[in-house]
């Protein structure tokens, strides 16, 4: 055999190569970090998955990766209040999937376990409880309604190989005519606190006006009490310059003092 049918057989070799490698697929296949691999042949799952690193998987086997790393999404929920406000709901989620059973995710839901699983679960788990709670209620209550529509959200991904690390309430938003009406409220109530205490103050300041005319007439009754005609005379004494008058009738402030004296 000649130099130029080695070629020829070795360039077949290699072309047949290539044609089994595409056909059968790459029997190695690397997985990247945070991933796991699930390893298929012929619409078959195996039972096994492959983490990070090089694998050697077979001839004829396909594997599809996924991430396992806890991942974060948020979704935008409409739903309804139990009073029939229309609410607007911002859910933050952070999750991972299930790293012991990504073969099953795979074989039972698929790679669009989010589009078919997750985002509906969070959709119905808020309309289920938004309902059970008034508008008002959801602001003045958010942790009690947030650890609710958590706990509806676990219950609804329970065997579905996905888990909830972490659950928020971003926001909630409702119609204009709705916050219009809790602003006007806060407004009332503002105003009704403090016309109390005005009210309050009122009765105060009048009790006080009571108790000091009550001193006063208390003061005025023991003073009158304490006036006798010799503590009259004796305030004449006390002032009385040491003339006699010099007129008469004018009263003189000893009438009585010499009849006084002699007794």
């Amino acid at each position: 055999m000649d130099k130029k049918s080695k070629s020829i057989i070795g360039g077949i070799i290699v072309l047949l190569l290539v044609v089994i490698l595409f056909v059968t697929g790459f029997p190695i296949t690397i997985v990247q970090a945070g991933h796991r691999g699930v390893p298929h042949r012929f619409g078959r799952v195996f039972d096994w998955t492959v983490g990070e690193g090089i694998h050697w998987v077979g001839f004829f086997t396909q594997v599809t990766h996924f991430e396992v790393r806890t991942r974060k999404i948020e979704v935008d929920a409409d739903s309804a209040s139990k009073d029939l406000q229309s609410v607007q709901t911002i859910i933050a989620l952070n999750y991972h999937v299930d790293t012991a059973n990504v073969n099953k995710l795979y074989q039972e839901i698929g790679v669009e376990y989010h589009d078919r699983i997750l985002s509906p679960a969070i959709q119905e788990s808020v309309k289920a409880v938004t309902a059970q709670y008034t508008a008002e209620e959801m602001i003045t209550r958010r942790a009690e309604v947030k650890a609710q529509i958590r706990t509806e959200l676990e219950n609804r991904l329970q065997g579905r190989y996905i888990i909830v690390d972490e659950f928020s309430i971003v926001d909630f938003s409702f119609s204009k005519g709705f916050d219009e009406a809790i602003e006007l409220k806060q407004t009332a109530e503002q105003q009704a606190l403090k016309a109390e205490r005005d009210l309050d103050r009122i009765k105060l300041e009048a009790q006080q006006s009571i108790e000091r005319s009550k001193a006063e007439a208390e003061a005025l009754r023991l003073q009158k009490q304490q006036i006798t005609p010799d503590l009259i005379q004796l305030r004449w004494i006390e002032k009385w310059n040491g003339e006699l008058p010099q007129y008469m009738g004018q009263m003189s402030p000893f009438v009585g003092l010499n009849s006084s004296l002699g007794q």
